[in-house]
């Protein structure tokens, strides 16, 4: 099975986070964290702030490292690296996603995330 190589962004602002829901594709309408795939040269790190600027228009710091996430869809494995991260400039215009909301603790079960980013709610719900 082919493995597919993904950063994610879980923006945080106070006590919320920022979730995206995708605009096409697959997996269109789910709810997910943005970000992308790790082009080759990149660190991870390098892949999420140039998929943010291209998704977003936004400029974001990377912190530390939340979790790698490994799930297997139907057609292929992903192995998703999730990192906290910080808006420096930039107001998360969406350009590729359908729909976007800032999630507090209650209310991160208020939409249909994606199956790989479920296993990341419960460990982000204890720190928020």
């Amino acid at each position: 099975m082919k493995t597919v190589r993904v950063v994610a962004a879980v923006i945080r602002k106070d006590d919320k986070i920022f979730a995206t829901q995708r605009g096409y594709g697959e997996f269109k309408d789910g709810w997910e964290f943005p970000g992308g795939k790790i082009e080759e040269g990149e660190t991870p790190e390098q892949a999420l702030v140039r998929e943010i600027k291209e998704e977003l228009d936004t400029d974001i710091s990377v912190g530390a490292l939340i979790d790698t996430i490994e799930f297997d869809y139907p057609n292929f494995h992903l192995s998703m690296d999730c990192f906290w991260c910080e808006i420096v400039k930039g107001g998360l215009e969406l350009k590729e996603h359908e729909a976007a909301r800032w999630l507090s603790k209650e209310t991160l079960y208020s939409v249909d995330w994606l199956p790989a980013d479920v296993g990341l709610i419960e460990r982000i719900k204890k720190v928020l």
